[in-house]
């Protein structure tokens, strides 16, 4: 064989070895940047020298990542399954380039094992000092963070990291597959029913159809259909830990709403903690680009939001445990709530924060229940549009999310249909959104359009629409449908436990305390029912599941920010901010600040 050798990852390993020996992954996707000497020179300060063997192993895949490495001189290959016949070149990096991706911002496994190539010096900087650079210092953390990001992407589209083997019809791998995706996690999903290789991986472990789905990772883990949170222990995705069950706050989901609060009272010396039952960032968490928001000229996408937003909440000190279900809500004593978990464990606080968004509604037309998940979806991200390069595929909704879509999905498909049921887009969709849809050439806006039937036995093949007006039918040949047509909230455990309203949306201020049944806890308080609070006292609902709300990032943030306001009032603190000092409740062993902030008469 004569020539270069192409590698995976970009670039090619001279047939020369000396040429090999200074080669490197070239930064195509701004995923690989060079520090400058004033970014390396604020970095030593806060590292040390090591220096490097050829083969010297600086991170393992599988193994917890708990360091932050410099390359100063020589190379460091990043490389998957190392030490097996599949063992595979992702990248390689020179002087100037640090080894890591998300994971390490987490402490994470890794996914990936880096290795010298040659002898060289790396400066070692421990978790800690990096994630105390990332929040303290904005340029070497907007570097560091963005090429993370990036990098994780890279990994999540390259298929690395763990498999998924199981059946597409198996409502078990979707829920499996939806978890992976929505927390980014870098994975390969091998299909019962169409991959050669799940056979003999299925053989290699001595395992039959019948127990899947799987989860293989290494070819050392094997996990038989393993729960959300079994999975997420394997990834080492955040948890709390098991005695750590009580504290000032709890904020039950973490879409832009709970982390922002979560950000504030954090920051505001309240103990905080966060959980989560699917993925950080929650619906916001999967758009493709959010260009509305205050502060982002040029637009910023769901994932970036959710990890700079978590990464703000760390830096403070809350804490964040997924996958964790909420279930019930009880007051514990006159000062805290517990809050209950599917798990069976439970989380005290003195007050709680009700942030668990709302969940597309599913559109109920015959024939769709058995393609969901498979050629029927209620979000689109990367994993779903990769599916759909060379097929048309259809939207229906006629909100900023399906504008969203739309936009994202035609980068991908050939053809996008938008069916909206409404005579025009104007009434729920922002202009800019509206503007970019009917310029672009591969979309069809199809108005007074609704679906009848999904039609297609193991894929999607056809959808039946009729035109509202006229009552006339139509077939359109696509292969996944997209749907976005409203949302319902996640407030199924708080029925009969606070006021809600005839949609299920929580009440909350006036109204709240107008329905609620017990009107004497707010005389015994002296005080009535504040804005963002719900029917009990210290039990606040901010962004999507707030009774009218307004459905967007910006005003979820702000929500949720400001709901910690109410927290301070409620807890009766009236100290000065950034002193510390004891809970207006004497006595109480989670004692926080107290904090007085400044009053404002429409926020009473």
């Amino acid at each position: 064989m004569s020539g270069d050798q192409p590698l995976p990852g970009g670039g090619t390993v001279p047939e020369n070895a000396d040429e090999a020996a200074v080669w490197e992954t070239p930064d195509v996707y701004g995923a690989y940047p060079r520090l400058t000497e004033d970014q390396m020179a604020r970095l030593a300060e806060h590292g040390r020298r090591r220096t490097m063997a050829p083969n010297d192993v600086l991170i393992r895949e599988g193994e917890r990542c708990e360091t932050f490495f410099v390359v100063l001189t020589g190379t460091v290959a990043v490389v998957e399954d190392y030490g097996t016949p599949e063992e595979h070149v992702l990248r390689v990096h020179g002087p100037g380039r640090f080894i890591g991706e998300l994971g390490l911002l987490y402490g994470q496994v890794a996914f990936y094992t880096a290795v010298a190539r040659e002898p060289g010096e790396v400066l070692v900087v421990s978790l800690d000092q990096l994630r105390h650079l990332v929040s303290q210092d904005p340029t070497i953390g907007d570097v560091v963070l963005r090429a993370c990001l990036c990098r994780r992407a890279l990994l999540v589209g390259q298929g690395a990291g763990f498999r998924i083997i199981g059946s597409r019809y198996s409502p078990d791998t979707r829920r499996l597959r939806e978890f992976a995706v929505r927390n980014r996690l870098p994975h390969r999903w091998i299909d019962l029913e169409t991959d050669e290789e799940a056979e003999a991986l299925l053989r290699r472990f001595g395992v039959g159809p019948a127990q899947t789905p799987l989860v293989i990772w290494r070819d050392t883990t094997l996990l038989r259909n393993p729960s959300n949170a079994e999975l997420a222990r394997l990834i080492g995705l955040p948890s709390l830990p098991a005695g750590n069950r009580h504290g000032d706050v709890l904020i039950v989901g973490s879409g832009p709403a709970g982390l922002a609060a979560a950000v504030c009272a954090a920051s505001e010396g309240l103990s905080t903690t966060v959980v989560e039952a699917m993925a950080t960032g929650g619906q916001a968490g999967t758009s493709s680009r959010i260009e509305n928001l205050l502060g982002f000229p040029s637009g910023i996408s769901g994932a970036e939001l959710t990890e700079r937003a978590v990464l703000q909440a760390d830096k403070f000190g809350a804490r964040i445990s997924l996958p964790l279900e909420a279930t019930g809500l009880h007051a514990k004593d006159e000062d805290h709530y517990v809050v209950a978990f599917a798990d069976g464990s439970e989380i005290a606080a003195r007050a709680v924060v009700l942030a668990t968004g709302a969940r597309y509604r599913r559109l109920q037309v015959p024939g769709i229940e058995r393609l969901e998940g498979t050629s029927v979806h209620y979000s689109a991200t990367v994993y779903e549009a990769q599916q759909c390069r060379t097929d048309p595929v259809a939207v229906v909704g006629g909100g900023n999310s399906a504008g969203q879509a739309v936009l994202f999905l035609a980068g991908y498909a050939p053809k996008v249909h938008l069916l909206v049921r409404g005579a025009g887009l104007e009434a729920n969709m922002s202009r800019y959104l509206i503007d970019q849809v009917e310029r672009h050439p591969r979309v069809e806006v199809m108005l007074h359009t609704e679906v009848t039937e999904v039609i297609g036995r193991e894929v999607l093949e056809e959808l039946d629409v009729v035109d509202n007006r006229t009552g006339g039918h139509r077939r359109l040949a696509v292969r996944s449908l997209f749907v976005f047509t409203g949302a319902d909230p996640h407030t199924e455990w708080l029925a009969g436990l606070i006021a809600l309203d005839s949609r299920g949306f929580v009440l909350t201020g006036p109204e709240a305390q107008e329905a609620c049944t017990y009107p004497e806890v707010w005389h015994g308080r002296g005080r009535s029912c504040m804005t963002l609070e719900a029917s009990l006292p210290g039990v606040f609902a901010v962004g999507d599941v707030r009774s009218g709300s307004v459905k967007r990032v910006a005003s979820a943030a702000g929500e949720g920010a400001m709901a910690i306001h109410f927290v301070h009032r409620h807890l009766g603190h009236s100290a000065v901010p950034g002193t510390t000092g004891t809970s207006a409740a004497a006595g109480h062993s989670d004692a926080s600040p107290r904090i007085r902030h400044k009053e404002s008469a429409w926020l009473a």
